[in-house]
């Protein structure tokens, strides 16, 4: 097959304007990155060698389909590192960089147009918004190594350490009644549960306080929301007059963890998700309502002198702090597969209350997994959830009084109360509806 055959059989009729679409994805690629390194003083590759160089990688692959060979894009690639490496080398730049990261870049971009020319523009386009952000940001990220400590760094590998070494490891197996206990999916769980408290606990770190109480709230939120309560009433009880703002703080944190069981709910029981997602709005409206009209109550001035502080708050992939997590999930795990096999609903919402005063995630991953196995039906799920939340409300509420005093239960209270009252609606109807399925069904039966 010579190349003109080769091409028709490639585009067909449209075989000028497949070939236009393919080299003009190419070089909007090498533009965007180019546009970045246009806008850095000591880079010598600008806009046009970055498109040139995506365009070149586009013509390397497609010689190299037609001669049924991957020397035209090996030997291209060569080249383009060879000239960057040359250009940065005869380059005079002040501040002593070797410009490294334009070479890879460039790089980078003659991949990228290679990748085009087999159908891969999309994830090549992906993957350039992303290498194109991380250029962008450099000062951004130059910041966040200074701003996290040496425990932070290792906490950070502990993590990696805990989802790509000690995860693949465990067994991915049932164990126990109703064969709930399986070590992979446990582990898992602790790697999902502690990444999204990294990020936070990253994030809160890198922000700090500086942009204001919403963040702070969301970040804290994110990383312990029972712990940024319990910061918040102590400075409601020090500082009665930055009561509203330490409200506004601990309404929107709690407001978080309602979000956080529903991503979860969405990765790994989509099923569910539809009939927890009403429950979970129920908690999650009242109290981010509460919160934004403290927001909006909030006098500027009063705002000016909150001084949003981060909430000191423990890492939580610690290697001992993902111990405990995993075996009170365990733990929890294996009380709500023998109870709902002894006694049914009722024990797991029993247990669901109880577990749910001091920690939401574990009891909720159990239903989830109970779920996921066929162990309980989507109804009992939801209203296990549903209660761990009501009693976690009304724990937080409890230290918002007892910490903070009257002056923050006055703010955040009808929040915390109407969070409840929501929660415990929303499981009457979840039950209402489970007997109106019994009762349509056991007539047929």
């Amino acid at each position: 097959m010579d190349a003109e055959q080769f091409l028709s059989a490639r585009f067909g009729e449209l075989l000028v304007l497949g070939l236009l679409q393919t080299f003009a994805a190419s070089g909007g690629i090498g533009l965007l990155i180019g546009l970045e390194r246009e806008r850095h003083p000591g880079a010598t590759a600008g806009l046009r060698t970055f498109a040139l160089t995506a365009l070149f990688g586009t013509a390397a692959a497609l010689l190299g389909e037609l001669g049924d060979t991957p020397w035209p894009t090996a030997i291209g690639l060569l080249l383009v590192g060879a000239m960057a490496v040359a250009a940065q080398r005869r380059a005079a730049v002040p501040s002593g960089d070797p410009g490294t990261t334009t070479t890879i870049a460039l790089l980078l971009c003659f991949v990228l147009g290679a990748m085009v020319w087999h159908d891969l523009a999309t994830i090549a386009a992906s993957l350039a918004v992303a290498a194109t952000a991380l250029l962008y940001f450099k000062p951004e990220l130059s910041g966040l190594s200074t701003r996290l400590s040496r425990r932070d760094m290792l906490s950070i590998l502990q993590f990696a350490a805990l989802s790509l070494v000690v995860l693949p490891a465990l067994p991915n197996r049932g164990y126990g009644p109703q064969e709930a206990l399986n070590p992979h999916q446990i582990w898992l769980m602790v790697v999902l549960v502690s990444g999204v408290s990294l990020a936070g606990y990253v994030a809160l770190r890198v922000v700090g306080a500086r942009h204001g109480l919403l963040l702070i709230g969301f970040l804290g939120g994110l990383v312990s929301s029972t712990a940024t309560t319990v910061m918040y009433a102590r400075r409601a009880r020090e500082e009665p007059a930055q009561a509203r703002a330490s409200a506004l703080v601990v309404l929107i944190a709690g407001c978080v963890g309602f979000a956080r069981i529903a991503l979860v709910a969405a990765l790994l029981a989509p099923a569910l998700l539809a009939q927890l997602a009403p429950a979970l709005l129920a908690g999650f409206v009242p109290m981010l309502l509460a919160g934004l009209l403290q927001w909006r109550g909030l006098p500027a001035a009063t705002a000016a002198a909150a001084e949003p502080t981060a909430p000191e708050v423990g890492i939580p992939t610690e290697l001992p702090t993902a111990l405990t997590f995993g075996a009170f999930y365990a733990v929890v795990l294996l009380l709500a597969a023998l109870l709902t096999q002894w006694l049914g609903g009722a024990g797991l919402y029993g247990l669901a209350a109880l577990s749910g005063l001091t920690d939401v995630d574990a009891v909720s991953l159990s239903s989830l997994r109970l779920f996921g196995v066929g162990g309980i039906s989507a109804t009992q799920a939801s209203i296990a959830i549903a209660l761990a939340f009501v009693a976690n409300v009304a724990f937080k509420f409890g230290i918002a009084g007892w910490i903070g005093g009257r002056p923050l239960v006055r703010q955040c209270g009808a929040g915390f109360l109407a969070s409840a009252a929501a929660l415990l609606f929303a499981v009457a109807a979840l039950q209402g509806s489970a007997g109106a399925i019994v009762a349509t069904v056991a007539p047929s039966q």
